[in-house]
């Protein structure tokens, strides 16, 4: 080898090296600030909120179950406790001490009647930062179901319901309101595969019919900020109804071409809208 091949190979060498050197200083920067950015983002975040999700009349908390694996996947603890669908203040009181059972900040989900419920039991507790409706009643004090649902054209519930009379052991008489069987698709749950809705029908849990015209006597949402999903399709709670309780409550909203049953039929929509409100109201 000649003295100028020497030259050039030792220069090419560390040119190479220096090459290597900004590599490795730049891979070094871009793992420091990886890290550097995720233990901020982690400082910032905090613990995320427990989500509960309240169900309503005619159907269960399995309505949620899509719903639950997406907020799960995304780390979210998640409670859906069953609705007993007695009367808007003992279901209140009963959601308030799974709340109460809670550690760290609550997100209140409430479907259909479980938006009343969400409404009254999130009153006065600080823990409770958002409120999210999905295709939810969103009641004013003195306000009960029949009451809203009836102010607006568009629902046909009422002429789809098999009322069902029971007795208690004390004697005490009331009646509950279930969906009729060969209705339950069509009214409730029309973007849902009929095999699915089949199985919605036969778990449905029926609400007692002195709750639909309970009156609420608390509103968490004058005080707390709410989300509302509002079901352009829905046949219980008329979209015009949904949409006077949403504007009232200065609610975010989202619309969705969707029948009753939006928690079954758009579970991302519905885990998306969730986290929104968890996104927005982190401290």
């Amino acid at each position: 080898m000649n003295v100028a091949s020497l030259k050039h190979s030792r220069s090419l060498r560390r040119g190479v090296a220096a090459g290597a050197g900004a590599l490795a200083l730049t891979a070094a920067g871009v793992l420091t600030f990886g890290m550097t950015a995720s233990a901020t983002d982690s400082h910032r975040a905090g613990p995320k909120p427990t989500i509960v999700l309240e169900h309503g009349a005619l159907d269960d908390a399995s309505s949620w179950n899509g719903v639950i694996e997406r907020l799960q996947h995304d780390g979210y603890p998640v409670i859906a406790p069953a609705d007993p669908l007695r009367g808007v203040a003992d279901d209140s009181a009963y959601l308030r001490s799974v709340i109460d059972h809670t550690k760290g900040d609550v997100i209140l989900v409430g479907h259909s009647y479980g938006g009343e419920t969400i409404t009254q039991a999130g009153v006065d507790e600080p823990r409770v930062k958002a409120l999210v409706y999905a295709a939810g009643l969103i009641p004013a004090v003195g306000e009960s179901a029949n009451q809203l649902i009836g102010q607006f054209p568009g629902s046909t519930l009422a002429q789809n319901v098999e009322p069902v009379p029971y007795t208690l052991p004390d004697g005490t008489k009331g009646t509950d309101i279930y969906l009729k069987a060969d209705q339950y698709h069509h009214q409730f749950a029309a973007d849902v595969p009929a095999d699915k809705a089949a199985l919605m029908e036969a778990t449905q849990r029926p609400i007692n019919a002195a709750a639909l015209d309970e009156k609420a006597t608390a509103a968490a949402w004058q005080t707390k900020p709410s989300w509302s999903i509002i079901t352009e399709q829905d046949l219980n709670i008329p979209p015009a109804a949904q949409e006077f309780m949403a504007k009232r409550a200065h609610a975010h909203v989202t619309r969705v071409n969707s029948s009753h049953a939006v928690p079954v039929s758009h579970p991302d929509l519905v885990a998306k809208v969730i986290e929104q409100a968890a996104h927005a109201t982190a401290e």
